[in-house]
């Protein structure tokens, strides 16, 4: 499954709705990842074909999202983004945790294994 372009009217409906809810609550039914990236940003694009190898390796178990900051203010303005990539990890029944900066595989896989399945 390839990875997802979110938009924040999408997000509202699939993720966490911030205009009604002050509470974090995920919709989803399977963990997330959100990548905050953007079409200039060097280490965003080192990072994204490892996202689409993630998406496939853990296509049922794992969503991983991609916001383009560029385009979606709103949603880099609600998470206080100020550094890209910057990831949101949701798991599924705990609060949503946000690391900025390139993270490798070894890494992003540790994080999808320990913390979200």
């Amino acid at each position: 499954m390839p990875t997802v372009k979110l938009t924040a009217e999408q997000f509202k409906n699939e993720v966490f709705d911030y205009t009604t809810e002050k509470e974090w609550k995920f919709k989803g039914d399977k963990p997330a990842i959100i990548d905050f990236y953007a079409d200039w940003c060097g280490p965003c694009k080192m990072v994204a074909p490892i996202l689409e190898e993630l998406s496939d390796d853990y296509k049922d178990q794992v969503v991983i999202y991609k916001v383009d900051t560029e385009v979606e203010r709103e949603l880099s303005s609600v998470f206080q983004i100020r550094s890209i990539p910057s990831m949101l990890f949701i798991p599924k029944d705990k609060q949503p945790m946000m690391q900025a900066g390139a993270l490798p595989k070894d890494a992003l896989k540790n994080v999808i294994e320990k913390e979200l399945i």
